[in-house]
């Protein structure tokens, strides 16, 4: 199984991308495979100018296809998450997401700032096929901070809900034996009358 991470934030040391990048260790830590794409890793003209039948585009949905799950992480700025990582979400296909498990994780100034996610960010995804949007991660500028490194340092109640979005996401992704479910051989066992 593996998880795309997709960092949303046009900065090179942001708290967002941050935030992502622990989201991903903590995966990795789980035995799940974690890729991550940024906004730098795609040409600037591809996403400013939409070159959907481009290389880059076609690269980024090929990865996105192979992706059991997403990371996607964002800051948000005056009340919607990033133009960066809408431009890169519009050079998906329609249901690129359509049967993938998304997390998504946002920094913002403020609490006020969290419902950006629910009324900007979440209906993209779904609009892009995702159904299984888990409850988003978000932190404000005082919850976690940047060492002089780019270290993120979060405090204990931040630690505690990534931690268990990270639980959320592998268990969907790679749930524990005793909870797999084998759809076809449920179905070779079910008997059905007419």
């Amino acid at each position: 199984m593996t998880v795309l991470a997709l960092a949303g934030s046009p900065s090179l040391t942001s708290r967002s991308s941050a935030l992502l990048h622990r989201a991903a260790a903590l995966l990795g830590e789980r035995g799940l495979a974690v890729s991550t794409l940024g906004l730098r890793d795609l040409p600037a003209e591809d996403l400013i100018e939409g070159h959907y039948a481009g290389p880059a585009a076609a690269a980024l949905r090929a990865r996105v296809h192979a992706a059991s799950a997403l990371l996607v992480a964002t800051p948000v700025y005056k009340a919607s998450f990033s133009g960066g990582l809408k431009a890169v979400l519009d050079l998906l296909d329609e249901k690129a997401l359509a049967g993938k498990v998304v997390l998504p994780i946002a920094t913002g100034g403020s609490l006020a700032h969290l419902l950006a996610l629910e009324y900007t960010l979440k209906p993209v995804l779904s609009a892009l096929g995702a159904r299984h949007i888990l409850a988003s991660v978000f932190a404000t500028e005082k919850e976690v901070r940047l060492t002089d490194d780019g270290i993120a340092v979060l405090d204990d109640e931040l630690n505690a809900r990534l931690h268990a979005g990270v639980e959320q996401l592998a268990r969907h992704v790679a749930p524990p034996p005793g909870e797999r479910y084998d759809v076809g051989q449920l179905l070779a066992q079910a008997r059905f009358s007419i």
